[in-house]
């Protein structure tokens, strides 16, 4: 049971009429509070399947565009890349190649978007009651999950009519989307927090997922990189998100880089960590300036 604000100090059992009462932001220090992002689980719910139920609201075709859209992005890069530009995806078929690499990228850039926006968005919310702002951020992050299932299920429909079948590996695939959700949450501390005080942040963000998707094999396999810059390229954690993607999904004989894998990894830890002690020290500041 919580203590009582004050004691009573007098005979009445009431507090003096001179007294003064200040209520301020409470000055914990910047860790990730489990318990109380625990108590505030149902809203994290609610915050989840209200961004899916808004993405589609009044829509003619509904929840399908998660499914048109990939199939229309493996189709465009499939002709451009393939096609006019030759690239080989080796015995692979150049738009299962795509669609399982894009996939997880569609889910990254999605989850990036919407967290990067969702302060700003949500501010209504921010400047009238408390609640864990951190819940925001990572509500916008697990909303895109819907369409990367969806997408998931096209893609393991199509496989087996280009002659691919997928193998026990496939059962590693909730460890690769944990980690391409720690990476979008990992990079959404920080552009979201930084938004909400400086609004260019939110004209940056599409043009960083504009730029960033050229730096990942999604449309080329990582062999086309050269060797000499591959660490320095590993040091983008999606690169390992899709290079493991397509050796659980293609069933290839050639296993990833998982040196380079770790690498990714590391990164997101760092930004991660980073991220949550930022987000915590300017947090206080979000009502004030939102």
């Amino acid at each position: 049971m919580s203590q009582p604000l004050y004691r009573d100090v007098n005979s009445t059992g009431t507090v003096p009429s001179d007294t003064t009462i200040i209520i301020d932001a409470a000055k914990t220090s910047a860790t990730f509070k489990f318990r109380e992002f625990w108590d505030y689980r149902e809203l994290l719910f609610f915050l989840v399947w209200r961004q899916v139920i808004v993405r589609y609201k009044q829509t003619v075709v509904g929840i399908l565009w998660a499914i048109m859209q990939p199939l229309v992005s493996t189709l465009v890069l499939t002709v451009v890349f393939n096609v006019f530009l030759k690239i080989e995806s080796g015995d692979t078929p150049y738009p299962i190649f795509v669609l399982s690499g894009l996939i997880f990228w569609r889910y990254f850039s999605s989850s990036l978007a919407l967290a990067g926006e969702s302060l700003v968005s949500n501010a209504h919310m921010i400047s009238k009651i408390y609640f864990p702002r951190v819940i925001i951020p990572i509500s916008a992050c697990l909303s895109p999950m819907v369409d990367f299932f969806l997408a998931f299920i096209v893609l393991m429909v199509i496989m087996p009519f280009l002659g691919v079948l997928p193998s026990l590996r496939i059962l590693l695939i909730p460890v690769l989307l944990g980690l391409t959700f720690l990476t979008a949450l990992s990079v959404s501390l920080w552009l979201s927090a930084l938004n909400v005080r400086y609004r260019d942040v939110g004209q940056v963000i599409p043009f960083l997922i504009q730029i960033w998707m050229y730096l990942v094999p999604v449309m080329y396999p990582i062999e086309a990189v050269s060797e000499s810059l591959r660490p320095i390229y590993s040091l983008n954690p999606m690169v390992g998100v899709i290079e493991g993607a397509r050796w659980i999904l293609l069933n290839t004989d050639t296993a990833p880089d998982f040196r380079a894998m770790a690498i990714g990894l590391v990164m997101v830890l760092i930004l991660l960590v980073g991220g949550f002690f930022f987000f915590y020290r300017v947090e206080r500041s979000f009502a004030d300036v939102i």
